[in-house]
């Protein structure tokens, strides 16, 4: 049976590819043992491979032994060096953050699992895996095809509707992870559709409530809020509009008011950019990588370089 051909002219033709920038920065640190969950399926271990080969990943695969025993053949990849933990089903994430709490992975990774299956064996408080009270957030690192130069956006895969309190712990993450990539004062823009705080949309005010606590909490980093789209993109904009910040036409970081929006700007950017997208979720003890399923190699490789650079930041 072929495969159906994608000929919609909103897609991109471009196939996205890891930044060596980011790769080169996380081969500075040694390759963190990662766990990945439910092991059994050609593309996640075609990823975990390619990471191990890179230097990036030293491999630990959970889930259905003889699943991933199989899936490894179909691929041509010899496991036979490797930690392997029969852990079917839910059972798998439930193992790797019994792992990780006994020091005994450093980097957790989503394999052929749904998203929520994965994270209610990591996240939940019986998990070990969160101090009481941390709010954990998602953060997609992208690039484009041209450039190695990356926008970081929270949270596209992890809150639904979330409050102000939780988008300032992924605003604290993102600019957590934009310094351990290397950027002094990275600069972060609150999504919203106007620069103008306006009382009938909720998250322009939530968004400035936001930026004022920002220049208390975070005074590392410059952070604007509201700002619209075309203002944290582009400088001509904002001189045409007015918009005097230093975000604005340079933004590192951007925080979207819901999972609704962000989610949608990831796959636009993914789809019909060709752009790569490494995925983390911060805030647990251990680096969580976690990807769409739909997601090939490149992506995975990116999240594994990220796990790499956090897994060395969280023990320095």
């Amino acid at each position: 049976m072929s495969q159906p051909t994608d000929d919609h002219p909103f897609l991109s033709a471009t196939k996205p590819k890891a930044p060596q920038a980011l790769l080169d920065r996380a081969l500075n640190h040694k390759a963190p043992r990662v766990a990945l969950v439910n092991a059994g399926a050609a593309t996640p271990l075609a990823g975990i491979r390619e990471a191990a080969e890179a230097g990036l990943a030293d491999p630990i695969l959970i889930g259905d032994q003889p699943k991933i025993e199989a899936a490894a053949r179909d691929i041509g990849y010899d496991i036979s060096g490797l930690r392997l933990i029969h852990a079917p089903h839910a059972e798998a994430s439930h193992k790797a953050a019994e792992l990780a709490r006994e020091g005994e992975a450093d980097a957790i990774m989503k394999g052929q699992v749904h998203t929520s299956t994965f994270l209610k064996g990591l996240l939940p408080s019986k998990a070990g895996l969160r101090t009481k009270g941390t709010r954990c957030g998602h953060v997609f690192h992208i690039t484009t095809p041209h450039s190695d130069r990356p926008i970081l956006l929270t949270d596209a895969a992890l809150n639904v509707d979330p409050t102000i309190e939780t988008r300032q712990a992924c605003l604290t993450h993102a600019v957590q992870l934009a310094q351990l990539l290397g950027t002094d004062r990275p600069r972060a823009a609150l999504l919203g559709p106007t620069e103008d705080p306006i009382p009938s949309v909720k998250n322009t005010m939530e968004s400035a409530a936001i930026a004022t606590w920002a220049r208390d909490h975070l005074p590392q980093a410059d952070v604007a809020g509201p700002i619209s789209m075309d203002l944290l993109l582009s400088s001509a904009s904002a001189a045409i509009k007015g918009y005097d910040n230093p975000v604005a036409g340079n933004a590192d970081i951007i925080v979207t008011p819901n999972i609704t929006s962000g989610n949608a700007l990831f796959k636009l950017m993914t789809l019909g950019m060709g752009c790569c997208a490494g995925g983390i979720v911060m805030g647990a003890k251990v680096p969580i990588l976690l990807t769409s399923r739909s997601q090939q190699a490149p992506a995975r490789l990116a999240s594994a370089a990220l796990g790499m650079v956090v897994a060395a930041g969280a023990s320095a």
